[in-house]
């Protein structure tokens, strides 16, 4: 009887730990989400670094940790790593700790370890840009956004989140 007592302990000290664990993890998934579309959100477009921009030729170096920031916090994390990325994408990786510890267990230790997680956000183009071949055309070029296509008036640009998604990567 006290065998299985305390294997239902330890199941349960591992459910904690895996519940903690759990929510580091998604403090960390929204922390480099919203370090990303932070890093999106910011950057001034102009009409010469578009087509640059969208063919992934330029990559922003923008900072998106202070609303990583905000977001860890409201999930009980605190960001211990905020860094853009430098593999060629656009985004960031956000590593975060638990607030609060695995708790109290039968399990030695358990009560001083917190949950660590990472996560990777990148920014990703919903469009193309074709460029006007006349350079006296009022148009500067073409959008092709999911298939919808439209001549691009230079004074008014789109927004950056109509032009750019920003999600999850899988590293």
């Amino acid at each position: 009887m006290a065998s299985l007592l305390f294997l239902a302990f330890a199941f349960f000290a591992v459910g904690q730990a895996g519940a903690t664990r759990n929510g580091a993890q998604s403090a960390a998934d929204a922390a480099a989400l919203a370090a990303a579309r932070e890093q999106r959100d910011t950057f001034d477009l102009t009409i010469d670094d578009l087509g640059d921009l969208l063919d992934g030729e330029l990559i922003p170096a923008l900072d998106g940790c202070g609303a990583s920031r905000y977001y860890a916090g409201q999930n009980q994390a605190d960001v211990v790593g905020c860094d853009p990325l430098s593999d060629g994408r656009w985004g960031s990786t956000v590593s975060v700790t638990s607030q609060k510890p695995v708790g109290d267990t039968i399990l030695p230790g358990t009560e001083t370890r917190f949950a660590e997680a990472t996560a990777t956000a990148i920014v990703v183009p919903r469009c193309s840009f074709d460029p006007a071949e006349d350079a006296d055309s009022p148009s500067s070029g073409s959008l092709d956004c999911e298939g919808d296509v439209t001549d691009l008036d230079p004074a008014l640009l789109p927004d950056m989140s109509d032009l750019f998604e920003v999600r999850l990567a899988e590293d």
